[in-house]
């Protein structure tokens, strides 16, 4: 096994290989962390019994977030909590209550008390602690903690052409599964999967797409209710997939443990899979994601300008991240000036 990190401003996407096949990813954006995994002291704002819980806010007054809980404290108490769940699906963050220790004192405000794993944490959990560290980068490097250095290696390039491929293909609405294509279609309520074959499928087909779809849904990192639907399966014989679909799972062995709950009467295959951190295809989408876009475009192709126009949404997120103009700096040797552009469509940008 092997971890592979490739750098631009911004950003760093982690791959974990065994055997050079891609056992999972992620996507770090080390100057503006989703909080996941964070401790925090917050501030109860409003109780919400509808939602089984209470709108509470966090240390800086424009983050908010929810706190599940039947029996918390009056509004405006402050609680002791763990955020649970990124801000994701355009909901805010998800926390919990935690017990508070009674060698700590209160405070008067909300404050961050402890900062999650990070990306990078997660993918060197479900590796050897010897397991290699391959960058690019000497910058991200000197960056990584002291003790992780024995195990860098610095290559010249950490993805090769068939990585950068099979990171690609992971932001593409379809995706190849064994013997059938996976039409993978997100919402906010759930993701729904068509399963399609180019010739007449059958129920073997769709046995032996389960583990690579699976897979799949890992890599993504699709989360909440996941809808599959299979193909050239009748009606009656459905239900009998549901074991199999279990068993693959079962293999498979997602650190997030999806539960495959069973058959819809509409005869589509039902699991679920816990939202921690947001999905690939979300981070990609959001604002931030496509100013880091930019950014490489800038970096990458040579584009020349010291002042870079944009819709509202995308300086924002750009502003808000601590490092990605410094990576940008460093790459380029030039600053950027933010400009906001209130009538610009929402993909378009220019610099001058």
């Amino acid at each position: 096994m092997e971890i592979r990190l490739a750098s631009a401003p911004g950003e760093i996407r982690i791959a974990l290989l065994k055997d050079d096949a891609l056992l999972d990813a992620a996507l770090w954006r080390p100057g503006a962390p989703d909080g996941w995994g964070d401790v925090h002291i917050v501030r109860i704002t409003a109780h919400a019994p509808a939602l089984g819980g209470a709108f509470v806010e966090l240390a800086s007054p424009a983050c908010t977030g929810f706190m599940k809980g039947r029996k918390l404290p009056p509004e405006g108490s402050l609680v002791r909590a763990q955020v649970t769940r990124s801000a994701q699906n355009g909901k805010g963050l998800r926390l919990r209550a935690l017990p508070w220790p009674e060698d700590m004192e209160a405070g008067t405000a909300p404050r961050r008390l402890t900062s999650g794993p990070t990306p990078l944490d997660e993918i060197l959990g479900l590796a050897p602690s010897d397991c290699p560290i391959l960058t690019d980068s000497a910058a991200l490097a000197a960056r990584l903690p002291s003790h992780l250095h024995a195990r860098l290696h610095r290559v010249s390039r950490s993805f090769d052409e068939v990585l950068e491929a099979d990171w690609a293909a992971l932001t593409s609405p379809d995706a190849q599964v064994g013997p059938l294509t996976a039409h993978i279609t997100p919402t906010h309520a759930l993701t729904a999967i068509d399963l399609d074959a180019h010739q007449t499928p059958d129920f073997a087909a769709n046995l032996a797409c389960f583990g690579p779809l699976l897979r799949e849904i890992r890599l993504r990192n699709l989360s909440g209710t996941i809808l599959i639907d299979p193909a050239g399966v009748r009606s009656s014989k459905r239900p009998a997939l549901v074991p199999f679909l279990r068993k693959a799972a079962d293999r498979e062995q997602d650190p997030l443990q999806p539960r495959i709950t069973g058959i819809t009467p509409g005869g589509l295959l039902e699991m679920t899979r816990p939202r921690h951190r947001a999905p690939l295809h979300e981070l990609y989408a959001s604002p931030h994601g496509q100013g880091l876009a930019i950014l490489q475009r800038i970096a990458s192709e040579g584009l020349k300008g010291d002042r870079l126009h944009a819709p509202p949404a995308i300086i924002q997120a750009l502003e808000a991240d601590s490092g990605a103009l410094e990576d940008l700096f460093h790459l380029t040797g030039h600053r950027l000036t933010l400009l906001s552009h209130p009538v610009s469509p929402s993909s378009c940008w220019s610099l001058s």
